[in-house]
């Protein structure tokens, strides 16, 4: 019996069923063990004490562990349903996905939309979440799959533009240099880049971007887009620094934290006493004296510092390394993926990762300016954590068919 199922299987499907990659499983699972462990000693005082006036802890002090544990086992069951499914079926949902998640993003400024901290980056309807979690995913598989097929659109016959008039010479100017195959992926960014710019989510901007540049490039892009691409994002950034109130504030505190310290100063410069304190050694699990109401946003943005005081240089050092594990072994699953879509999914999604876990620790220690960006698999929010374990499970589909031969 077992036999002739098998056998009536589609060629897909035994595919689909083939074994899970478990380097990039085991890495995932215990650094999702690991910041459910640290979130819960980062938290439990600051839901003891509840004195963040938009969440109702009761005074349990492990409110936000617990959350933060339902949404991990929903989220590993989600992966591992993600991981069951053909990837190839989310080729033909890209569509529908991004224009889905582009409308939730626009729901936020509604009002079904939630400020928090200045920020109305969520959507209230019975349970809160952040549709830009959501956004990122599905640019990168929008872009994957329309990337995919980019070299049969190279092989077929270009278009035959009437030289003699100015607008089929610009229009063969343009095909020559790629900027038209360009624009539709540009046009999608910019409108996703103006809503998130809107909210505001500084860092959503930039993971946004890191993923679909990442697709972009692997994809075979011509370089100097990248370089022209890179120069506008700089300054646009420059121009967001000089001109957005709260973004000058936050760079006048990077540059000098001691200048404010009862202001935005503050959080960054009690990072730095957390992450002193650590040593080499650490204070130990449980022992941080900064959790104790003196670092804002310590279960959240900022439990890396606490990482660093408890466990100290070494203990950090040592995640540092599971995540450059991850990362290693996620580009090494693109490079032997089945087909182009599976690959470029694996890129941008990786990239994404890689630039998350940066610009975090940058941030908590100081090496970059102070922004809302949290940390994979340990920061505070079920949103965040589901849509990074689907991901995961995006990355074990693909690595389920990678024994198959690759398909050119």
């Amino acid at each position: 019996m077992r036999k002739t199922a098998k056998r009536d299987l589609t060629i897909e499907q035994q595919l689909a069923r083939g074994p899970l990659d478990l380097p990039y499983l085991a890495l995932v699972l215990l650094l999702t063990a690991i910041g459910l462990v640290m979130l819960l000693s980062a938290s439990y005082a600051s839901a003891y004490y509840n004195l963040d006036p938009s969440v109702d802890t009761g005074g349990n002090p492990y409110y936000y562990f617990l959350g933060q544990l339902k949404f991990a086992v929903a989220g590993v069951v989600g992966m591992y349903i993600v991981s069951k499914i053909d990837y190839q079926w989310w080729r033909g949902l890209s569509v529908p996905a991004l224009a889905g998640s582009i409308f939730l993003l626009i729901l936020v400024f509604t009002p079904l939309g939630r400020t928090s901290n200045g920020a109305r980056r969520w959507l209230d309807i019975g349970f809160s979440f952040q549709p830009s979690e959501l956004v990122k995913v599905a640019v990168i598989l929008f872009f994957a799959a329309r990337l995919s097929k980019r070299k049969d659109q190279i092989k077929a016959p270009p278009k035959k533009w009437n030289r003699r008039t100015l607008r089929g010479r610009m229009g063969e100017f343009a095909e020559n240099i790629g900027l038209l195959e360009l624009i539709p992926y540009a046009v999608i960014l910019l409108v996703i880049l103006f809503l998130l710019y809107k909210q505001p989510h500084m860092s959503g901007m930039i993971l946004v971007c890191s993923g679909a540049a990442a697709v972009l490039f692997a994809s075979g892009i011509r370089l100097y887009w990248f370089v022209g691409g890179g120069a506008a994002v700089g300054a646009a950034l420059l121009f967001l620094i000089t001109q957005t109130e709260y973004m000058t504030a936050r760079m006048q505190s990077w540059l000098n934290p001691g200048s404010d310290l009862r202001g935005d100063g503050y959080q960054l410069w009690q990072s730095q006493i957390a992450i002193g304190s650590g040593g080499l050694l650490g204070t130990g699990l449980g022992n941080s004296r900064q959790k104790y109401m003196f670092l804002p946003e310590e279960h959240n943005d900022f439990v890396f510092a606490i990482v660093c005081e408890e466990l100290g240089l070494i203990g950090a050092c040592l995640i540092i390394i599971l995540f450059a594990l991850l990362i290693v072994r996620g580009y090494w699953l693109a490079l032997h993926a089945r087909d182009r879509f599976g690959s470029l999914m694996i890129v941008g999604i990786n990239t994404q990762l890689a630039a998350q876990v940066i610009l975090n620790i940058g941030v908590v220690t100081g090496a970059l300016p102070t922004t809302g960006i949290s940390l994979p698999f340990f920061s505070y929010g079920g949103t965040a954590l589901m849509v990074q374990l689907a991901e995961v499970g995006l990355i074990l589909a693909v690595s389920r068919q990678i024994v198959a031969p690759k398909e050119e």
